[in-house]
């Protein structure tokens, strides 16, 4: 096992990654639009539809009889500033700017690196590390949309190893599909399972650990058999 950082090849590959912002870029833009519009409409009406006289509020015509009030004025009765339902409604677009950004956080940020025995997984907002060598270790498969970043598995299941801290109950999910390949690399799933099986117990809690090591090990030797 090597003292060096090691990235792993987990995320999407340059063309994956060149797609998924595109279309990050375009669900952001379609939401901020949907806000933005009602918005700039409301205003462009309020002009255009603005009482002619200049009287803002009631203050500015306290001395003006009631019925010769603008009709803004009549219903308010001191402000006067009525907002009508377009800003509310363009409040719809605002989880699909969220979503675009998410999307695009998501697909250039996505990072693991191994140091030493202790992996750390980036996501779309924040950073976690557990110790592989302590963590509880399960070999699993997830849903595309969990576990992983390569479009060619839409569809499929995942296979990914999910450590998680004993004490912190902090967990990361290491999906082993690279970078447009369907595994990764062989020399990044041997320092995979050396992490977690050096210094481990080979019997009690840590059988899982071992087996998943162990598995590993043999995807490492033929990559087919994950």
């Amino acid at each position: 096992m090597t003292n060096e950082e090691l990235r792993l090849s987990v995320g999407a590959s340059p063309a994956q990654r060149t797609v998924s912002v595109v279309v990050g870029v375009f669900v952001a833009a379609v939401g901020a639009a949907f806000v933005v519009l009602p918005l700039v409409a409301d205003g462009l009406l309020r002009r255009l539809t603005g009482p002619g006289d200049g009287l803002a509020t009631y203050e500015e015509a306290r001395d003006l009889p009631p019925g010769l009030l603008p009709p803004g004025l009549q219903d308010s009765g001191s402000g006067g500033d009525q907002t009508g339902p377009g800003p509310l409604v363009g409040l719809c677009g605002l989880p699909f700017a969220l979503l675009g950004l998410y999307l695009v956080l998501r697909v250039l940020r996505t990072a693991a690196w191994l140091d030493g025995s202790r992996v750390r997984v980036r996501g779309a907002f924040a950073s976690r590390t557990v110790d592989l060598a302590t963590a509880r270790i399960d070999a699993a498969t997830l849903p595309y949309r969990e576990a992983g970043d390569d479009v060619r598995a839409c569809g499929h299941r995942v296979p990914v190893v999910v450590a998680t801290d004993g004490e912190s109950g902090r967990r990361v999910t290491i999906p082993l599909r690279g970078m447009g390949l369907d595994t990764l690399p062989p020399s990044e799933l041997r320092a995979l399972a050396d992490a977690i099986s050096t210094g481990r117990p080979v019997d009690g809690r840590d059988g899982d650990a071992h087996a998943a090591a162990s598995h590993l090990r043999r995807l490492a030797e033929h990559p087919s058999a994950g």
